[in-house]
């Protein structure tokens, strides 16, 4: 089997923390149960291209559970967790091609490696797994039956593929799943990357302005987190919709010119490029902290300010400072890589529950209906969303109503009024 890992002998502890994961997950281990019994993945290949995390194990088990041939790479540089890693090679037997810290050249021959099998499916997180497939290994798209997709900016990347006609077979947006958004990318996201910062930086959020760039779900979480913890959340935004929506939940909100030089803190959630640029470094005080929670990097303009820098050191793990003309300093966390997997180890346990199960049912799913799926990023079947929600529910010890005749009869019906 071949494999690329830091260390095999830390597989041990890695076998030790998945176990730890998986006690919160037990949605997912209700779908384990099933998909050992019934084996509706029997014989997939399957390419993984996700962050290599306690949660991702118990997924990668589930997904063996069900049959399905299993390879994982990293989808971001600084992602993996070396332990699991480690242990998905030694005691799951499963190929894997992550290690913290690689650089770009190692990350995309990684994802080179998950190709090399010719997999039927592909699972994703950021779409580096099917760009790089669709532009450097077209041989091996007959052979792919569907894929997924687990994050925003790569559901957003497959929906331009999918409109330049360069998508070449179906893609589930698991992302789009509420089960998945409303609480991955806001619950998760939310602590997870204040999790993220304050290991990094073990500085106190109370009483300082903290910035964060982008409305969507992840900021929402990232600002709800960041104000319960007692600092003044500034919003920037440019949907007027979503801006609105700040002002609605109580933050001030403004454009990134003018939170420049009043944040304490910085975060980025939107997917989009340069988010933070040279002129807003310039802008900022001195001691200002800067990190980025979107998939990518690129969200901060760090060429841009390498070049205003007249030096740079690292501080402490994650933490690089940069010095800037008058003697002004700039922190920048995790190299501007997703900080919540940077630097802590990324959403609880209890959330990729979901987001997970959703992955596991959209892989079944895939199976089943691959004939009648068509070229395009389609969503995650409602009925799939209605049914973890209602075995996390359970799972929670939670009751909801359920409706009455007479009341299924009202909702169906328009000759009822008042």
């Amino acid at each position: 089997m071949d494999y690329d890992v830091k260390d095999l002998n830390l597989a041990g502890e890695g076998r030790l923390r998945i176990e730890w994961a998986n006690q919160s997950m037990p949605v997912l281990n209700l779908i384990k149960k099933r998909f050992a019994r019934e084996k509706p993945l029997d014989g997939v290949r399957m390419a993984l291209c996700l962050h290599v995390t306690t949660e991702t194990g118990s997924l990668v088990r589930t997904l063996k559970a069900g049959g399905a041939e299993v390879w994982v790479c990293a989808s971001n540089p600084l992602s993996t967790q070396d332990d699991v890693a480690a242990a998905l090679v030694k005691f799951d037997k499963v190929p894997t091609f992550a290690i913290k810290g690689e650089d770009t050249e190692t990350y995309y021959r990684h994802i080179q490696s998950v190709l090399d099998p010719a997999p039927a499916m592909t699972m994703d997180d950021g779409a580096d797994l099917v760009s790089t497939l669709h532009s450097e290994r077209p041989e091996l798209l007959d052979r792919v039956m569907a894929g997924t997709e687990e994050t925003t900016t790569g559901v957003i990347r497959l929906k331009a593929m999918a409109a330049d006609g360069a998508l070449k077979y179906p893609v589930i947006a698991v992302n789009d799943a509420n089960t998945k958004h409303f609480f991955d990318n806001r619950y998760g996201t939310g602590q997870s990357t204040i999790d993220g910062i304050l290991r990094a930086t073990n500085r106190l959020l109370a009483g300082s302005t903290f910035v964060v760039c982008g409305y969507g779900w992840c900021g929402r979480g990232v600002a709800m987190r960041a104000h319960g913890l007692g600092a003044s959340v500034v919003v920037t935004e440019v949907d007027p919709l979503k801006a609105l929506e700040a002002v609605m939940d109580g933050y001030r909100v403004m454009p990134i010119a003018e939170a420049a030089p009043l944040g304490d803190f910085f975060c980025t959630l939107t997917g989009d490029i340069n988010v933070i640029r040279a002129e807003h470094f310039k802008q900022m005080k001195s001691g200002a902290i800067v990190a980025n929670s979107g998939h990518f990097n690129v969200e901060l303009d760090l060429p841009g300010l390498a070049r205003l820098a007249k030096s740079r050191r690292m501080m402490r793990p994650f933490v690089e400072e940069f010095t800037l003309a008058g003697g002004r300093r700039i922190y920048i966390l995790g190299d501007g890589r997703l900080i919540n997997l940077a630097a802590a180890e990324g959403h609880p346990s209890s959330v990729m529950d979901m987001s997970f199960a959703n992955q596991a049912l959209a892989a079944e799913y895939v199976v089943k209906s691959r004939d009648e799926l068509t070229l395009g990023v389609h969503g995650v079947p409602r009925e799939i969303d209605d049914e973890i929600a209602r075995l996390k529910l359970k799972a929670m010890g939670v009751k909801i109503d359920t409706l009455t005749k007479e009341q299924q009869k009202y909702l169906s019906s328009w000759e009822m009024g008042t």
